[in-house]
This record gives C-alpha cells, structure tokens and sequence, in this order.
C-alpha cells in the first residue's frame, strides 16, 4: 500500500473533497489536521520546497491575521512568511498532499488526482455536485 499524508483542517469544503478524493481511489491516508498538530519548520520548507510552489502560494491570505501582520506589503521576504505559518498554522494553504508521485497544494480539490497511485474506484461528486469522476471511472 502507498503512502499518502494529507495537511488536512476538516473545516475546509476543498479538504474534505480532497480526502474524499485519496479515500476513493482506495487509500486510507494518514491525516494531518495541521491546526492541531502544526509542521515543524523543518517539514513546513520540505513541503514547500517539494510542491515546487513560491512561498506565499502556500500562505492563506484570506484569513484576517495575514492582513493584521501585513504579510502582503511589499518585502516581507519568504523567512517571515514561514515564520507567520509556523506562529499562526491557520496561515497555511490547504490541503497539502504528500504521495510517492508527489507533494502538491490541492486547490482545487482535483489536484490531487495527478498524484494519487491508484486511479478512482468509483465516481466521486464534490460536496457542492460537481462531477469530478463519472461512474465509468473518467474525469
């Protein structure tokens, strides 16, 4: 059986759908709700570093205390956006999958079907009816 890590906040419909996504084609992942249990420094720049991503793409900047630190202005440098993450793990993008075919920020949810290592098992519907996979197994 592969190995499949999802960052994962349940609170979040782009999550949800993602997880749902792994557990359909057959993968029971291990789950990583990243507000409870935050990624050391360490894991935070391998998985930036592995998605391939600048930075400030794996910062959420909807969320108020981006806006209160004034993540956006101009020179905050990627040192300080990882120390923002590491302080306030709401900060994080989600979700962030880890498979053997790779580590990628799953919005939106589909995403994560490049890197899955087995293809869906049944058809998938997101949360809000969209199709993803049709019952014959096709996106």
């Amino acid at each position: 059986m592969s190995t499949v890590t999802i960052y994962h906040n349940p609170q979040c419909g782009t999550s949800r759908n993602t997880l749902a996504m792994i557990r359909n084609s057959g993968v029971e992942p291990t789950v990583i709700e990243y507000l409870k249990t935050p990624p050391k420094r360490e894991t935070l720049l391998a998985l930036i570093q592995a998605s391939g991503l600048p930075v400030m793409d794996i910062v959420r900047s909807k969320e108020s205390v981006f806006t209160e630190l004034q993540l956006g202005r101009s020179g905050v440098t990627d040192a300080q956006l990882v120390d923002a993450m590491l302080a306030h793990p709401v900060l994080m993008n989600r979700p962030i999958v880890v498979t053997p075919l790779g580590t990628r920020l799953c919005r939106p949810s589909e995403l994560v079907l490049d890197i899955l290592p087995q293809p869906q098992q049944a058809g998938f519907t997101k949360e809000d009816g969209q199709v993803v996979i049709n019952a014959k197994g096709k996106q």
